[in-house]
This record gives C-alpha cells, structure tokens and sequence, in this order.
C-alpha cells in the first residue's frame, strides 16, 4: 500500500445531494405564466412582421443600401430567447435570468423589426411614418445590445457580481459599455453609414449631438473596442465563477463555460474566414449559446454529459486555433518567399493540405489531453475497467485489491479522496482509502448479488464531485470490480475458515472414535480373550464354569457387535444403503410418530444421489423432524423432496406454534446450515402466515463429493 493509500476506521459524513427540481411558489407562479405567454407571443408577432417586411423590401431601394442584412434572424433570435425565457420562468419563477432572458428576447425583437421597417420604409423618394425611429432604434439603441448579453454573463445564476475585486471589475465593465453604447447614440452617423441618396424626410443623425465628423468616427472605433473589451471580460468572469462555484451552482456554471467555449470557437472562426453571411450567423450563435446554456443549467443541469461535451468543444477550439496560425505562418512564409506570386487556387491548396496534414494528429493529442486533464481517464471507461481488472488478478487478494480499486476510482474521476469499506463475517470492516479525506463524503453502497457487501466513499464537494449518468455508469462498473475484489476476499476467508473447521471437526471425530476404540472396545474384547481363555482352562476339570465363562463372552461380543454398529451408524446411517434416503427418512418418520405428530414423506423421483448429499439432507430432515417432535406441539409435519436444475430441494414444514421473534438460532439450527454450507448449499427457517415453520434446504447435486460423513 503506497503512503497515499491507508487502512483506518471507516469514514461517514453526508450522503450524496442530489439536484433537485425549484418549485416556484404560488403568488409568482400566474404572473410568471402570463409574463412567459406575453413575451413569446409578442416576438413571435415581431418575427412575422420582419418576415413580411423582409419579403416585400425592395433589395435595390436605398433601404436596403442604407440598411445591409435582413431582419428575420435577429427577430428569430429574439423569439428563441423568449421561449427560453419561458421555459426558465415556468420552471423557477424566482430565477432572475428568466426575467432577463425575456427583456433580451424583446429587445433583440425591436431591433430586428426596427432593421426589417427601416429597410422597407425607406424610399427613393419619400419615407414611411416612423421610418426615422426605426433607423434610430436599429443604429443607436442596438448599440446596447453587446451590454444586455455581458449582464447575463455576469450575473447568472445568483444574479450578483462576483465578489471582492471582480465586483469592481463587473461593474467597470458595465459602466464601460453603457457609456460606449450611449456614444454610439448621441454620435452623428456621418461617415459611419454607406453614401446613399435619401430622401428629405430621412434623418440619420435623428436625435445626435452636433460633434465633429472626426471625433464621430473616433467614438464609434472607440465604443466598438470597449464593448469587445466588455464581452471577453464578461466570458472570464464566467471562468472564475465557475471555478469559485460549488454543488449546484457549478453544474449550472459547467453549462455557461461550455458556451463560453464555444463562443470563443466561433470566434475563431469568423475571424479566419472571410464569408458572406458568417457574421450574422455567428452573432446568433453567440447571443443563442450562453441563454440555452443557462436555461438548461436552470431546468437541467444534467440532461447530458456536459463534462465530455466541454472536453470535446475545448479540443475543436484548440484544433482550430492551431490550424489556423499554422495556415497563416505557412502563408506568410510562402507569400515572403515567393513575392506574392501564389494565386488564389495556390493558396486554397495550401491551406487545405496544412490543415489535412496536422488535423488528425493535432486532433488525437489535444483529445487526449484535455480530456485527461477535466475528466480524468473516465472517458475511457473500457481502459479503466480493463485496467482495473488486469490490476486485480496481478496483486494479492484481501486490503491490496481494496486498495487498487480506491486507485483506479481516484485516477479515473480524478478525486482528490475515495475509500473503499468492506464488511466481513465476524464484524470486522476493512477499509482502503486513497488521498486524504475531506471534510464532507457521501458512500455509494457496493452489493454483490443483491447483498450489500460494503461502500465506496467519495467526496461530496470538489471539482469532480459531480458526476453525469455515463460517469455514474462507469462508477457502477468500478463498483461491480470492487463488490467482486470484496466478496473474493470474503470467500476466501470464508473458505480458511471452512478448512479449518473441517479440519478440527475431523481431528475431533479420530479422537472421538480413538476414545471409543481405545477406552471401550479395546479393554472389552481384552476381557473377552481373558474370559475364552479361562473357560479353555476349565473346559476338562469344570465344564459347567466353563460353559458360564463362554456365555459371558457372549454376551460381551454381543455388547462390542451394538457398540461396532452405533460407531458405523455414526458415521453414516445403515438405513441409507439398505433403504435409501426417502425410505430411511420413512424409517426416521415411523419412528418419531410414536407419542408425536404424524408425519409424511412425499417423493417427487430423486433418483440416485451422491453420499455426500444423502448424509446430509437425512441429517438435515432428521434435526427439523427432532425439533418438531421436541418443541412445535404440532400436529402433523411434511417432508417433501424433489431434485430440479441439479439440486435436492427439501421441505420440512409443520403446523406448529413457530418460532417466536426473539428466538436465536441454536446448536440444531447452526449444524443444518453448516452442513449445507458445506455442500455449496444453504438453509432457510420462516414461519409463513398461516402458521407453523417451514424449513428448506437446497443442496447442489452436480459435482458433489461422494465422501461420507
């Protein structure tokens, strides 16, 4: 056992919290309910309208030039948002983000309808009515749109700033960006917008202040770079809180720095590739990701395996971050050497075969290491059992195959502390522990065939504490390892004790028969021979004494013949080999119904049996029938016997007063269970109901023993 691994008393502490569902109450819960109804239908109408106006626009009309991109999928956005807003309210009407979620499912929904109706009312020679409120909404009050989403990430779940210093940074942050949104605002748009001819009634600068065109530009540059700034200071407040958070909270947190990632991913992507269209998209899956993320964290925090899905973003991240500096050393280096003499199909061709070269090795290596690194070797589970298996036939059974599954648990979900408790027969409780133990465990119990031979105990806090049904599964198939390494160690104590109580017992049974021979027959036929010879010496001179003499012995012969025959019966009843087990059990019967109840043998064609089965189920019949006769008062007893999937199954049941609760087992009850035990069988006594007590052996025929008893 390494120095990490220790025997010692066996640890307790609190059991497993599991994550259990919000129940809102009841004054929250209508107006929750009219609130999530109210917003979804609302952007749902605001999708239409951006639909139809999207539909009727005239794609070379100076709406369309003034204002570029179509407004459905933000106002898609926006209904997505609302449903997901709706489903947190539904679920937990006192979570804040539902609240939020909703105001930023509405919000993009203005935006998206003030784009669709700024491109649709907007003329080439007049203007629609509100047509300049849409282009200040769309151009200005979006400006706020990059703040809603860093309050989300910020606040989520407990709707605070994180504590200590980054409070201060949650509310620079926020400070920040609202001040640049309002910038962007107050900022006149000349310069910023395409030069497109409009018509009179169309104001861009609709509500701006007079500032000069040079400081306008500088403003728009500078209140972009803040609400960037704001967004990626936002994302790492999310990692620390995840790595601050504990139980519950941390499995909501998991989920957003899961979308984090994947924002980060996207990122990556959009950036290295120049493609029509990717923007928007990317704007939608980055506003989406972080609301469904929160919402499952809210409703759900276990729907999926949210660890191995992190893993698998964080590698995808990686491999494209990777790929594409490679791409753009690679193209830099060609591009110097070659005096920008590649053309564009040259260059498609060498991008494609860097990345071709170094995905899938990049690929097997990032895998394999971010999955070690936040999932330990779990999400290899054949490995892990394989491993352990391997492990448990190479060292020796008892506390070092405890101890190499408190290991292979601690190094597969990478705890910090695992233990491992078996209960023995006569008590005891060993225990093999891994790492040092925390404050707070819970135990998983480890059954074997149903039986809980033991626990495994793990801590109930921690990074990993939390497991998802995959790494439960994989943790049931550790458990079967252990519940098997534990009842190994158990049979084979088990079994030495078996050997040693055989052993004693037949030590015992040479004395008792040494006792028997040496105390009682030796000295009786050393009389005999003493009496056969006097009466030889008499036989001519006194033949009446001599006659007396050899009636003695007879007599004494006769004696040692009775004793010969109780030390055979002793050893294995007589009435077996020449009745049989059913007919000597009816010999057993006829002769304990004298002054007792009346008992019945029923057969249901045993057949041959071995010697060994025979001793024992006419012992076993012959103790129950004995305690009946003694302690019942019953009135009559069955035996019944059959053989079915190779075993002799007997009964003994009788309509007697039963066993009363506070009754122990006794000498009679103890010798039939070990001479079942013996066989590899066993022996159950229960009082049914109706009365009586019912007693029942199973004792298995096939590869039985012949040896007798």
């Amino acid at each position: 056992m390494s120095p990490t691994e220790s025997a010692g008393p066996a640890p307790a502490g609190p059991d497993r919290h599991h994550n259990g569902p919000v129940h809102p109450s009841g004054a929250r819960r209508p107006v929750a309910l009219w609130a999530a109804g109210s917003v979804v239908l609302v952007t749902l109408a605001a999708f239409v309208a951006t639909v139809l106006l999207d539909l009727h626009t005239d794609t070379a009309g100076p709406g369309a030039q003034l204002v570029q991109g179509w407004g459905w999928s933000y106002a898609l956005l926006g209904l997505l948002l609302a449903v997901l807003a709706a489903l947190v309210l539904v679920r937990s009407p006192g979570q804040g983000i539902g609240w939020g979620l909703a105001l930023a499912g509405l919000f993009w929904s203005v935006d998206a309808l003030s784009q669709s109706y700024a491109r649709f009312a907007v003329r080439a020679d007049d203007a629609l009515p509100l047509a300049n409120l849409a282009l200040w909404s769309f151009n200005r009050l979006g400006a706020f749109l990059p703040l809603a989403g860093a309050l989300l990430l910020l606040l989520f779940p407990t709707g605070r700033f994180l504590p200590g210093r980054w409070r201060i940074a949650g509310w620079v942050t926020t400070i920040a960006m609202g001040l640049a949104a309002l910038l962007v605002v107050l900022a006149p748009a000349e310069g910023v917008l395409p030069d497109v001819a409009l018509p009179p009634e169309v104001d861009v600068d609709w509500g701006a202040l007079p500032l000069p065109t040079g400081l306008s530009h500088g403003a728009v540059s500078a209140s972009i770079a803040v609400q960037v700034a704001g967004l990626l200071s936002a994302m790492l407040a999310v990692v620390v809180r995840y790595r601050r958070a504990r139980g519950l909270d941390r499995d909501r947190m998991r989920w957003l720095l899961w979308s984090v990632v994947a924002i980060a991913l996207v990122l990556v992507v959009s950036v290295g590739l120049e493609v029509r269209g990717l923007g928007d998209a990317a704007i939608f899956v980055i506003m989406l990701l972080p609301a469904v993320a929160m919402t499952i964290g809210v409703v759900d925090p276990q729907l999926v395996a949210i660890d191995d899905l992190l893993a698998r973003t964080l590698v995808y991240a990686a491999l494209a971050a990777a790929i594409l500096l490679a791409d753009l050393v690679v193209l830099t280096a060609l591009t110097a050497v070659l005096d920008d003499s590649l053309t564009e199909r040259q260059l498609v061709l060498v991008v494609l075969f860097v990345s071709v070269l170094l995905y899938a090795p990049l690929r097997s290596r990032l895998a394999r290491w971010v999955q070690t690194l936040l999932l330990g070797k779990r999400s290899d589970p054949y490995d892990v059992v394989a491993s352990l298996a391997s492990t448990l036939e190479s060292v020796d059974e008892g506390p070092q195959q405890l101890a190499a599954v408190a290991r292979a648990v601690a190094t597969a979900f990478r705890v910090r502390y695992v233990a491992v408790e078996v209960d023995r027969g006569d008590g005891e409780r060993l225990v093999a522990t891994h790492g040092a133990r925390p404050t707070q465990v819970r135990s998983t119990p480890i059954l074997f065939r149903g039986d809980e031979v033991g626990r495994l105990v793990l801590p109930a806090r921690g990074p990993r504490s939390r497991l998802s049904r995959r790494d439960e599964q994989l943790l049931r198939d550790l458990v079967r390892q252990a519940a098997t390494a534990a009842r190994t160690s158990g049979l084979a104590e088990e079994v030495q004790r078996s050997r040693e109580r055989l052993v004693s017992a037949r030590e015992e049974e040479r004395r008792r028969i040494r006792r028997d021979l040496h105390d009682g027959l030796g000295p009786v036929l050393s009389g005999v021979v003493f009496q056969l010879e006097s009466a030889r010496l008499l036989v001519e001179k006194d033949p009446a004494t001599a006659g007396v003499r050899l009636r003695e012995a007879s007599r004494t012969v006769q004696e040692v013949v009775a004793d010969v025959r109780r030390l055979v019966h002793d050893l294995r009843p007589p009435a077996l080999d020449d009745l049989g087990l059913v007919g000597a059990l009816r010999q057993l019967a006829g002769q304990l119904e004298r002054g007792g109840p009346e008992i019945a043998v029923s057969d249901g064609g045993i057949g041959p049996l071995p010697a060994a089965v025979e001793v024992a189920a006419y012992r076993i019949v012959a103790e129950a029938l004995t305690n009946t006769v003694r302690h019942a008062r019953a009135e009559r007893a069955d035996v019944r016997l059959c053989a079915t999937d190779g075993a002799l199954r007997l009964e003994v049941a009788d309509d007697g007063s039963g066993l009363g609760a506070d009754v122990q087992a006794g000498v009679g009850l103890r010798s039939m269970r070990e001479r079942a035990l013996e066989l590899g069988g066993r022996v159950e006594v229960a009082c049914p109901p109706s009365g009586g007590t019912v007693v029942t052996a199973t004792l298995p025929i096939a590869g039985t023993a012949g040896g007798e008893r």
